[in-house]
């Protein structure tokens, strides 16, 4: 197992520039983020989709922009808006009067790279819209069922749920996004940078640098990154700590009003996958797992009332998790 890690690992070095191209242009639009942009690379090399939290001005919408334009692939921007219908985002059937039949009119959704902005500013009838497609990476309309072109992501940017003019997302949809990132303010050095940096009057041009082939062949050496039996039960350990906590000594059962789904399983896995060939690594290390497990886990675990009470969030019940869980 050793040589297939290492051929592996060589695999990861030889497709890692497609890496160090994208920050490259996205550092040039966008100062700092550091997280939200590795927490955006790691999706996009494993193959999932992106739910991004933040108050209005952090750069959430200009980060996904320019990582689209920085790759050769179709990107389609979708503003949510309260009167947003799910014909305005899937598409829809036009009936044609002269040959009496209907016509397929295919919506955004038919695309690689998808922005919904502000998705929760659209009722939940319209964010359903996007679960065939997130989950299946297929549209249904009418009796025809159109396979979407990988890559295919959906990238969702939206405002905190305590701002006015919000809808809270379903959970069957929240739970389809295999990151969830919170971004906050730039610090204060990075903030005078921004200052300095912006033009109004000038935009900054970004260039495709990579190819969507190189962007699916990354993604196969990702697939191809081994997962030790420690690192698969660690994994199952932190997602099952969700909803048995007391197994690991923990007595915050009453806490969580329910846990993590088997899809967060497959989905930190894919994701310390995705971070190991950030690291240069053939095969995923514990370390990789804890990086991105509360991104994958906060979106996933309902707290109860008496969390709210308390003032408790997941984010807390998670932190106490991966505090309690044995590391292999």
């Amino acid at each position: 197992m050793a040589i297939n890690v290492e051929a592996v690992r060589r695999s990861v070095e030889q497709h890692a520039p497609i890496v160090n191209r994208l920050r490259e242009q996205i550092g040039r639009v966008i100062v700092g983020q550091h997280y939200m942009v590795d927490r955006l690379l790691t999706a996009i090399l494993a193959n999932g989709h992106v739910l991004i939290e933040g108050v209005p001005g952090l750069a959430k919408t200009t980060a996904v922009t320019t990582l689209a334009q920085a790759m050769d692939c179709t990107f389609k921007r979708v503003q949510f808006t309260p009167d947003l219908l799910p014909a305005d985002l899937i598409g829809t059937l036009v009936y044609t009067p002269k040959t009496g039949e209907f016509v397929t009119k295919k919506g955004p959704i038919f695309g690689n790279i998808i922005l919904a902005d502000e998705i929760n500013r659209a009722p939940a009838k319209v964010q359903s819209a996007l679960l065939e497609a997130m989950q299946e990476h297929q549209v249904t309309l009418g009796e025809n069922t159109f396979r979407l072109e990988d890559p295919f992501m959906v990238l969702a940017t939206q405002n905190p749920i305590e701002q006015e003019g919000t809808y809270p997302l379903p959970e069957a949809q929240v739970d389809r996004f295999m990151l969830k990132l919170k971004v906050t303010y730039p610090s204060r050095a990075e903030e005078r940078q921004i200052m300095d940096r912006v033009d109004l009057l000038h935009e900054r041009h970004v260039e495709p640098v990579v190819s969507r082939e190189q962007l699916l062949q990354a993604r196969e050496v990702v697939n191809q990154i081994y997962v030790d039996d420690k690192a698969k039960n660690y994994i199952v350990d932190l997602v099952y700590a969700t909803r048995e906590p007391e197994t690991f000594g923990l007595s915050i059962k009453e806490l969580i009003e329910y846990g993590a789904s088997p899809r967060a399983t497959i989905y930190l896995q894919q994701a310390a996958r995705a971070m190991a060939f950030l690291q240069g690594e053939g095969n995923v290390f514990p370390n990789d797992v804890k990086q991105v497990a509360m991104d994958v886990l906060r979106h996933r675990v309902k707290i109860s009332y008496e969390a709210e009470a308390e003032n408790m969030t997941s984010e807390d019940i998670i932190r106490k998790i991966l505090d309690s869980v044995p590391v292999p």
